[in-house]
């Protein structure tokens, strides 16, 4: 399949408000609300479907992902660790450091495990080769998974949690790791399953009810549907070049949010992509499912 055929399906903008670097969304179905970030401006979004209304929280530093605890706790993380963020006044309470000490990096990718294991990813502020990492939280505890990661992206899982999914986008490879479906922990090491060649690079991405990863991919203005065996079935596009997330939205998950950003474009370039850092809803009748709460002990 060519970049040729990119697949138009209705589309709306979601939010106008232009992001920087728009990362990290997720969905509670509990109360029908979109989640993402805005990672270098400190900013997190929430979009409430019943009304429409999207609210813009500021942050206290560089976040990139969050995940429900229950109906009044998420897990936030951050450039410097995990926090316990209460939904109904932002109050912030440190659970867990998570390279605090080392200046040079950021939080960036993560999702929810089926079993409550929490995977993230570390990078570097300005994408310092080798410089991150891929961590779990599992009862409780951080364990480095995977070091020296330059760009961790496409944290992903099976429907059945059996199998394990992860990009370095600096080498435009996605992998592919056996799990042990109970814990979220790895059986055996990872090997390179999809090596993305042609425009864009391999970024956020989520597993559909069937199996199928439904990739952004950055600088493709699309994103990408592969089977469980690695073929591309289908592309579809989005209004912004740097498309950077998609999460399954809606009381059917059949809408996918997806993300975009602005960083590293100059005048110009924003000027020739007109949907640069806004936030979209494609409705692509996708099979989606609801993220998992995450566990802390």
């Amino acid at each position: 399949m060519g970049d040729d055929l990119i697949e138009d399906v209705p589309t709306s903008v979601l939010s106008a408000e232009r992001c920087h670097l728009g990362e990290g969304p997720t969905y509670d179905a509990t109360t029908d609300t979109a989640w993402w970030f805005d990672i270098r401006e400190c900013r997190l979004f929430e979009h409430r479907f019943a009304d429409g209304r999207t609210s813009i929280h500021k942050l206290p530093n560089m976040a990139s992902a969050l995940a429900r605890i229950d109906d009044i706790r998420q897990l936030m993380l951050t450039e410097d660790g995990l926090y316990v963020r209460e939904i109904a006044n932002g109050r912030l309470t440190l659970f867990a450091a998570l390279e605090a000490d080392n200046p040079v990096t950021r939080s960036n990718d993560a999702r929810v495990h089926p079993s409550g294991t929490f995977w993230m990813g570390t990078m570097g502020k300005r994408a310092e080769k080798g410089a991150g990492a891929i961590y779990a939280l599992h009862r409780g505890q951080i364990t480095r998974l995977y070091p020296e990661v330059t760009i961790p992206n496409a944290i992903c899982f099976s429907p059945n949690g059996d199998i394990g999914y992860f990009a370095d986008t600096g080498k435009n490879v996605l992998y592919r790791v056996p799990l042990d479906a109970a814990t979220g922990l790895p059986l055996g090491d990872p090997a390179p399953f999809i090596q993305h060649k042609g425009v864009g690079g391999i970024d956020g991405a989520v597993v559909d009810a069937d199996g199928l990863i439904w990739n952004a991919r950055w600088g493709g203005g699309c994103v990408d549907v592969y089977d469980p065996a690695g073929k591309r079935l289908r592309s579809l596009r989005v209004p912004a070049k740097q498309s950077s997330c998609p999460a399954f939205v809606g009381r059917d998950f059949s809408k996918v949010l997806v993300t975009s950003a602005w960083q590293d474009m100059d005048e110009a370039a924003r000027a020739a992509d007109p949907g640069h850092g806004q936030t979209f809803l494609l409705d692509a009748a996708a099979r989606g499912r609801p993220e998992p709460d995450v566990k802390l002990s």
